[in-house]
């Protein structure tokens, strides 16, 4: 059954100028290796799309447990220049949280 991914995880965000960086922990570390097989960096850049126009990587913290995506090339110039909330980390980690997972 499908599940949004804020029902397993908690994102924090951060941003300066048009990087936008999310970190994804899961609440639960035994749903960790479930988010390393899921949340690829191309599925969170088709999540973000409308949003980030440059790269996404994704970075694996297993010790912690986490995945932490580096957005590049956010919209409008990101944080320090955009007058609209949509581009911002927060608004992004939002969006994230939504998406379905398997």
């Amino acid at each position: 059954m499908p599940v949004r991914l804020h029902e397993l995880a908690h994102c924090r965000a951060g941003d300066k100028g048009n990087v936008a960086t999310l970190s994804v922990i899961p609440y639960a570390p035994a749903d960790y290796p479930l988010l390393v097989r899921e949340l690829t960096a191309d599925r969170v850049r088709t999540q973000l799309a409308r949003y980030v126009d440059g790269d996404v990587l994704r970075y694996e913290l297993p010790l912690l447990p986490a995945l932490q995506f580096v957005c590049t090339g956010i919209r409008d110039g990101g944080v320090t220049t955009s007058l609209a909330l949509d581009t911002h980390g927060k608004s992004l980690s939002s969006r994230l949280l939504a998406l379905e997972l398997p």
